[in-house]
């Protein structure tokens, strides 16, 4: 199983050396990591995953204060054999947080000086429910589309006066509200079909 993976990161040679820590789990450790950006990890191709399975790949910072807290960073597959994760962007975590799902994946260890990136064998399933997954970050898309909306129209709304309230103002133009709820229904139903729509 440890041949099964490796790792690169800029201006370094490629590291396939990860240590078995159980029988689906196994860590490698990063030295000089305040230089480090991104990190890619793929499958070598000697032994593919088992069918249904996903390798999850987590990163731990370095804290001389306290044990490895690994971070879920993504996953690879047999469909998908690598992934290039950005690493810069992690805080580092100065107390273990009890919230931490991830960290019996790789168990208590060691006090670690150097950075460490984790590999679980998990079912396919599993990679759904990483915080970074596809479907979480359409999902989180789609929310914060419709947020915006209600903001809007709300927004709008509040401003709204009937016909026999306004008062003619040259130069200012001004939009039916329902023209408005109209399209907010119309973007919101092409959300909820494609959350990619707006792409095109």
């Amino acid at each position: 199983m440890a041949n099964m993976f490796g790792l690169i990161v800029s201006g370094r040679l490629v590291q396939t050396d990860f240590t078995p820590v159980s029988e689906t789990s196994l860590v490698t450790t990063i030295l000089d990591v305040d230089s480090i950006n991104h990190a890619v990890v793929f499958l070598t191709g000697t032994t593919p995953l088992p069918v249904g399975t996903v390798a999850v790949v987590y990163w731990s910072w370095p804290d001389p204060n306290a044990p490895p807290n690994w971070q879920p960073l993504g996953h690879i597959s047999n469909a998908k054999p690598s992934a290039i994760f950005k690493i810069s962007n992690l805080k580092k975590l100065h107390e273990l947080s009890s919230e931490n799902k991830f960290m019996s994946a790789f168990g208590q260890q060691q006090i670690c000086n150097n950075a460490q990136i984790g590999i679980s064998i998990e079912p396919e399933a599993n990679a759904q429910l990483l915080p970074n997954s596809e479907a979480q970050q359409v999902n989180s898309y789609v929310t914060f589309a419709q947020k915006m909306l209600e903001n809007l129209v709300n927004f709008v709304a509040s401003f709204s006066v009937t016909q026999d309230q306004m008062t003619p103002t040259p130069g200012v133009s001004y939009i039916p509200l329902n023209t408005l709820h109209t399209w907010y229904q119309n973007f919101e139903r092409r959300l909820q079909q494609n959350p990619n729509f707006w792409k095109n």
